[in-house]
């Protein structure tokens, strides 16, 4: 079994064929925080929980895991289909990784 350390201890990596469909699963906790994507947390390579509250599985992320957006989604007062640049200063593309915007606060650049 190899191993990744994420924390002063050292956290098993469960292979995907040890868990039922090895697929990341989102939002996840970790350490008393809410992660709507992969993270990079005291690793070399973003990685993501195998189940919604952390519990030692884990695995690291492949590009079909990174999270998506999420569309419809509802931002301010308007329902957006596809990413916008509505309130990026930069005028770069985004998109929420939720139905609601306005309540959970968790996007990406598209």
């Amino acid at each position: 079994m190899a191993t990744m350390t994420v924390s002063p201890q050292q956290l098993p990596f469960i292979s995907q064929d040890a868990i039922k469909d090895g697929q990341c699963v989102f939002p996840f906790w970790y350490r008393h925080e809410k992660y709507h994507d992969c993270v990079k947390l005291n690793a070399k390579h973003r990685w993501c929980s195998l189940h919604s509250i952390f519990q030692g599985y884990w695995k690291y992320c492949s590009l079909e895991d990174f999270a998506q957006c999420m569309f419809p989604f509802w931002y301010r007062r308007t329902i957006y289909w596809e990413c916008t640049e509505d309130g990026e200063v930069f005028g770069r593309r985004w998109c929420s990784l939720t139905r609601n915007y306005n309540m959970d606060r968790v996007w990406k650049f598209c």
